[in-house]
């Protein structure tokens, strides 16, 4: 119950603070081009370079979103150890949808033209519905996706400092807390999983800024530390342009005026997911490494003042559904390419469409 207080009251503090502040997890990386403008120089005449360049998609402060995939086949195998790559046997069931609503604010609590510093919150809840014609696996897992579902509730930080009148620093932490879980019975904080990125970068004109870096993510599913590269463009006739942050994410822009655009490519989206309620060898817990790759088109457009609205249709094309044994204690490990460690389960699901529509209060 103390857990669930102190989250209630960080979320809870955080909508009565963000009157003035997107859909996105995370993550893991955020999306860096999402500030207000700074003063172009300070007291001493020292010029700073400005965090956006012309044409970005508008940053969004307060968002509310509606995501659904359509059907697709999910074929699981029974909890044990499977070292990597081996053909495991498995059951197949069929998902009519996974859908759920996704939240997202941001607080600006610093703003000036040397430092700029933003706090937020994301929610974001996935509901299973099988298919009552398929034979469903007696699996425990089944069970509590079908009853619980999949919930992210997350807290983040943001930092963005110029160093001169080209060049800055970015930098992002996460905290996540995603599982089985509801709002009434909240999982315990031991589960919590920290994702961070710090970028260097430049802004040679008001069309270009590049920066480089390195990140902790949980954007596949299992922990990774990545190299991470973005490019924000528009071309000198204001139509086309780029907003990417890769491997995370790559989209191509088309501007048709101030009040609506197209955004066309992909992003790698998910988490580590505690799940409870299952039958497990002492001292272990079980996590699903939900990964996934969406390819997507997305139009944007005003409808009335800062308010925007978008929809979004792609596939979803399952990168990482498998389980992992973590200790009783809550700790995580790094596999990366080279590590030996045992699956809990190797589970796959078949791609599907999808479809996401959302309202949101963007910067003026």
């Amino acid at each position: 119950m103390k857990h669930f207080t102190l989250l209630l009251f960080l979320f809870v503090g955080n909508q009565l603070f963000s009157q003035s502040d997107s859909t996105k997890k995370v993550e893991e990386e955020e999306d860096y081009s999402i500030y207000e403008n700074v003063t172009s120089t300070d007291g001493q005449n020292k010029t700073f370079c400005n965090p956006k360049i012309f044409d970005l998609s508008p940053s969004r402060f307060i968002s509310i979103a509606w995501d659904q995939q359509l059907p697709y086949d999910m074929k699981l195998s029974q909890i044990g150890y499977y070292p990597k790559g081996s053909n495991v046997p498995t059951e197949t069931t069929n998902v009519i949808r996974t859908s759920g609503i996704r939240l997202f604010a941001n607080i600006p609590v610093i703003s000036s033209n040397k430092f700029l510093w933003q706090l937020g919150l994301n929610y974001w809840n996935m509901k299973y519905v099988f298919s009552e014609t398929t034979p469903t696996p007696n699996t425990s897992l089944v069970k509590q996706l079908k009853e619980f579902g999949l919930t992210t509730m997350g807290l983040h930080s943001t930092v963005y400092k110029p160093l001169n009148d080209k060049q800055f620093i970015l930098m992002q932490v996460s905290a996540d807390l995603s599982g089985n879980y509801t709002i009434s019975n909240i999982q315990d904080l031991k589960f919590t999983r920290y994702s961070a990125s710090i970028l260097w970068g430049k802004r040679p004109n008001d069309r270009k800024q590049w920066a480089i870096g390195l990140s902790r993510t949980y954007r596949v599913g299992e922990l990774n530390f990545l190299p991470i590269i973005l490019y924000n463009w528009t071309a000198p006739n204001r139509k086309w342009g780029t907003e990417i942050l890769f491997p995370a994410r790559v989209h191509v822009r088309k501007n048709f005026n101030a009040r609506s655009l197209v955004m066309a490519g992909y992003e790698l989206e998910g988490q580590s997911y505690r799940i409870g309620g299952v039958t497990l060898p002492e001292d272990k817990e079980l996590e699903i490494r939900r990964g996934e790759l969406r390819l997507r088109l997305e139009y944007q457009r005003q409808i009335w003042g800062f308010i925007w609205g978008t929809i979004q249709a792609g596939y979803r094309h399952n990168y990482s559904f498998n389980a992992d044994y973590t200790e009783k204690g809550g700790s995580d490990f790094f596999r990366g390419f080279v590590g030996k460690q045992e699956y809990a389960m190797i589970n796959k699901l078949g791609g599907a469409p999808y479809f996401n529509v959302g309202i949101h209060l963007v910067s003026p």
